[in-house]
């Protein structure tokens, strides 16, 4: 495996791959490296014949008040774990190779972008769909590969990409948790002990969830109140948002008509973490 810093180094490498026809699978990602991206990884070595890892924590992507400084980094153990799945090139740019000091072009995505964490995080998708449309051109993929547990990032760059006629399939994959059903994410270091075990409470109201539709009852009024309560009775938390959306829009549903997907973020002492679900309308057993 090479790592490359050099953004025009990585955009010849991707040029003479396409000129040779082979086909480039691409993982972004912020690094330190979980199962999760792994599982991303995994896939990518299934479905190009290259595989390409990005691992820049982006600064266009945080707040002024956020958590960029602290966000855990270590290349060597990331560079072990990307070599050990298969992966052809880490591509590792500086902030400074990515946003030069004249640079001057951000991507804007519209209403995908504006509700859940676009609410709590303003800018943040912004910052999102535009290092992510700078990758592309860089890395130029045939297949960009995403997980599930990012859900609105998933659905703004599928948005992009369809908008920007960009030449890439937008894939996404399942979130992958935890034995005890905690969603693998880079932030659950953070955790204290006694937050780690109060964080399951995102899983349980999940789950919460889906036993109420599996029983019939559909509405985001039972849902959300379900969820709320589960969450609000387990010490450490604050919920941030609570939403059943269209899996499509993101655009707020009052049930579940087919398919919704229940979206929620909630601070676990002082850390935000996030979890979805897809729920699926439950039919009668019998006519």
């Amino acid at each position: 495996m090479d790592i490359v810093a050099d953004p025009r180094d990585m955009q010849e490498r991707a040029q003479q791959w396409r000129a040779q026809g082979l086909s480039i699978a691409f993982v972004p990602t912020m690094g330190y490296f979980h199962q999760g991206h792994l599982s991303l990884m995994e896939y990518g070595r299934k479905v190009g014949d290259k595989v390409v890892v990005s691992l820049f924590v982006n600064p266009a992507q945080f707040g002024p008040a956020e958590d960029l400084d602290r966000y855990p980094r270590d290349l060597e153990r990331d560079a072990a774990l990307a070599r050990q799945v298969g992966v052809d090139v880490l591509f590792t740019p500086t902030a400074e190779q990515m946003y030069p000091p004249d640079y001057q072009t951000y991507v804007e995505v519209g209403d995908a972008a504006k509700g859940l964490c676009g609410v709590s995080r303003p800018g943040h998708f912004r910052g999102v769909a535009t290092v992510v449309c700078k990758l592309f051109n860089i890395v130029m993929p045939h297949t960009a590969i995403f997980g599930e547990k990012d859900y609105q990032q998933l659905v703004v760059i599928r948005r992009m990409a369809a908008d920007l006629n960009l030449p890439v399939k937008v894939v996404g994959r399942p979130i992958v948790r935890e034995e005890d059903g905690l969603a693998m994410s880079s932030r659950n270091t953070y955790l204290s002990p006694e937050e780690r075990r109060a964080a399951l409470c995102l899983q349980r109201a999940l789950t919460a969830a889906r036993r109420l539709v599996s029983a019939r009852k559909s509405s985001r009024e039972e849902i959300l109140a379900v969820v709320q309560q589960v969450i609000s009775q387990t010490p450490h938390t604050r919920i941030d948002y609570l939403a059943l959306v269209d899996p499509e829009t993101l655009a707020e549903v009052p049930a579940v008509r087919g398919e919704a997907r229940l979206a929620l973020a909630v601070w676990v002492g002082n850390t935000r973490l996030i979890d979805n679900a897809l729920l699926v309308e439950s039919k009668p057993c019998c006519v």
